[in-house]
C-alpha cells in the first residue's frame, strides 16, 4: 500500500504520520525543539510531583489536584512527543493501526480529564476563598479523591466513544494522516464513510465537556471576585487573588489553545498542526512554570528539595 493508495478498514494495518511539511534540513531543528520542550515537560512536571509528595506543608487539596494536573500533563505529552521525535528521523513515518488507536484514546482521555480537573480546581479555590472556615470539612480527602476519579471517569467515557466511532469508519482514501499524531479530524479526512453521525456525536461530546467545565470555572470566579472585593485590606485582596492567578493562567493557556485548534479551518492543515502544538506540548510545559513562578509554597518546597540534595552530595 502506498501513501496515496486506497485501502479498506478491514485490511488497514498501519498509517503514515506525515508530520510537518518542511524541507528535510528543518527536521533536525524541529527535532531539537521538540526535544527541548519535552525535556522541560519532564523536568517541570516530575519536579512538581516530587515537591508535592516530599513537602508535608503541601499536603492540601489544592496541591493534591495540582499533583494530578502534573501527572496528566506529563503523560498526555508523552503520548505525542516521543513518536513525533522518532518520525523526524524515520523514512517510513509509520504508526501501526493499534498504535494509532492507543495514541488517540490516551490523548483524548488525558485532555478531557484535564478539562474536568481544572473545573474541580476552580471549585476548590471557590470553597477556600468564599467558605474558608468550612474548607477542611467540605474539601475532605474522600471528596478530593472522588472528584479526581470522576474527572478520569468522564475522560475515559468520552475517549471510548470518540475512539470507537473514529475507528469504525472505513479508511479508503489514503493511509497518510496529515498530522504529527493520530487525531480525530485528520483521520476523518481519510474516510469515505458518512461523517454526519460522527460529527454530531463529536459536537455533542464537546458541548457536554466544555460547557459544564467553563460554567463551573466562570461561576466559581464570579463568586471569588465578589468575595475578594469585600475584603477591606489591599494586602488581603492581593493575597486572595494570588492564590487564583496561577489557576487562571493555566485555564487560559489550555482553553485558548484548544479553541484556536478547533476554530482553525480544515483548509489550513499546517496552521492546525501549529495550533495542536500549543496544547500538546506548550501547555504541559508552561503549567509547572506558571505554578512555580507564581506560588510561594512551591518555590519554598523547591528550595528545600535542592538543599536536601546538596546536603546529600
Amino acid at each position: 500500500m502506498g501513501d496515496k493508495g486506497t485501502s479498506n478498514y478491514s485490511d488497514m494495518t498501519d498509517f503514515i504520520l506525515v508530520g510537518f511539511r518542511v524541507c528535510p534540513e528543518l527536521h533536525i531543528l524541529l527535532f531539537l525543539l521538540f526535544l527541548l520542550v519535552y525535556t522541560m515537560i519532564l523536568l517541570g512536571n516530575v519536579g512538581m510531583m516530587v515537591i508535592i509528595i516530599t513537602d508535608p506543608r503541601l499536603n492540601t487539596p489544592m496541591y493534591f489536584f495540582l499533583g494530578n494536573l502534573s501527572f496528566i500533563d506529563l503523560f498526555y505529552s508523552s503520548v505525542i512527543a516521543p513518536k513525533a521525535m522518532i518520525n523526524f528521523w524515520s523514512e517510513s513515518k509509520s504508526i501501526s493501526f493499534a498504535g494509532c488507536v492507543t495514541q488517540l484514546f490516551l490523548f483524548a482521555l488525558f485532555i478531557v480529564t484535564e478539562g474536568f480537573l481544572l473545573a474541580v480546581m476552580a471549585y476548590d479555590r471557590f470553597i477556600a476563598i468564599c467558605n474558608p472556615l468550612l474548607y477542611s470539612v467540605q474539601m475532605s480527602t474522600h471528596l478530593c479523591v472522588q472528584l479526581v476519579a470522576g474527572s478520569y471517569f468522564f475522560g475515559c467515557i468520552s475517549s471510548i466513544l470518540q475512539t470507537s466511532m473514529t475507528f469504525t469508519l472505513s479508511f479508503c482514501a489514503s493511509r497518510a494522516i496529515d498530522h504529527f499524531y493520530c487525531d480525530t479530524r485528520p483521520l476523518q479526512r481519510l474516510s469515505c464513510s458518512d461523517l454526519f453521525i460522527l460529527r454530531m456525536v463529536s459536537f455533542t461530546l464537546s458541548g457536554l465537556i466544555t460547557l459544564p467545565t467553563i460554567i463551573v470555572i466562570v461561576i466559581s470566579y464570579l463568586y471569588i471576585v465578589s468575595t475578594v472585593l469585600k475584603i477591606p485590606s489591599t494586602e488581603g485582596r492581593k493575597k486572595a487573588f494570588s492564590t487564583c492567578s496561577s489557576h487562571l493562567g493555566v485555564v487560559s493557556v489550555l482553553y485558548g489553545a484548544v479553541f484556536f485548534m478547533y476554530l482553525t479551518p480544515d483548509t489550513y492543515p499546517e496552521l492546525s498542526k501549529v495550533a495542536s502544538l500549543c496544547y500538546t506540548l506548550l501547555t504541559p510545559m508552561l503549567n509547572p512554570l506558571i505554578y512555580s513562578l507564581r506560588n510561594k509554597d512551591v518555590k519554598e518546597g523547591l528550595y528545600k528539595l535542592l538543599e536536601k540534595k546538596s546536603t546529600i552530595l
